[in-house]
């Protein structure tokens, strides 16, 4: 096939196919803002990668499910043109450290797997650690909002660590109301003094609120009547009076 012939093929794949490359997909061009380090992060900077993967059609290159068209000169070349974008894109992720051990490794893949059997590793010094972080966040100069999505990031990436199975026996929605009760927890012992009141009206319900219920709720109080967390008893006082009279108002 003439060089004229192979542009017009390949100028004729859409965005669907994994051999489509945008003009914006160059080796340069960075993949995720994180970097590959070693065990700890492994989950989600494997995430990261595979979702932006995702978006430009080139998990195939990772998973091994794109394979290469023998039958077909100019898409076997093709083929080899993606592999090493996103080759150079998985090298780009990974700390230098890293780099050198992977550099002469020619499929994608290869790499991906590489990468997974030797940092995907689960040991008790990295839930240990991730516990650790968990039970002995406080909110101290954050922001409320700062303080809960900081705290819910943590419990995702636990659960991911984890990898715990979906339970589907009796005792099923017994245990989503133990593990919602311990983050419910969590939270409320990580908040500031200031809302020492509010928690223990909360403490109160039966059943107890979920977190996000509970965030929604300090959290739409704080932002109607400014209250910071460094406010004084008076404020908070009639802040928890407020955070009283909406969780009883079925219409908020």
């Amino acid at each position: 096939m003439g060089e004229e012939n192979a542009i017009t093929l390949i100028n004729k794949l859409d965005f669907g196919d994994p051999l489509y490359l945008h003009p914006s997909d160059t080796s340069s061009t960075p993949l995720v803002s994180i970097k590959l380090k070693g065990t700890e992060k492994y989950k989600i900077w494997s995430r990261s990668v595979l979702l932006a993967l995702g978006i430009k059609n080139k998990v195939g290159f990772v998973d091994g499910t794109c394979v290469k068209n023998a039958n077909d000169e100019i898409l076997f070349k093709q083929w080899d043109r993606c592999n090493s974008v996103v080759l150079s894109w998985l090298l780009g992720s990974i700390a230098d450290e890293l780099y050198a051990g992977l550099i002469f490794f020619e499929n994608a893949s290869t790499v991906w797997t590489e990468l997974k059997e030797t940092y995907d590793k689960i040991d008790g010094s990295i839930i240990f650690n991730l516990h650790f972080n968990i039970s002995t966040l406080k909110q101290g100069n954050s922001s409320l909002s700062e303080y809960y999505h900081k705290l819910n990031s943590m419990w995702k990436q636990y659960d991911a660590t984890a990898n715990l199975k979906q339970c589907t026996c009796e005792a099923a929605d017994q245990t989503v109301k133990h593990n919602s009760m311990l983050k419910l927890m969590q939270f409320l012992m990580g908040l500031n003094d200031c809302y020492m009141h509010v928690k223990s009206n909360l403490l109160l319900r039966d059943p107890l609120p979920d977190v996000k219920t509970t965030y929604s709720v300090l959290s739409r109080e704080e932002s109607q009547r400014g209250l910071s967390t460094t406010n004084n008893k008076p404020q908070t006082s009639v802040f928890m009076s407020q955070v009283e009279s909406n969780y009883n108002d079925p219409t908020r």
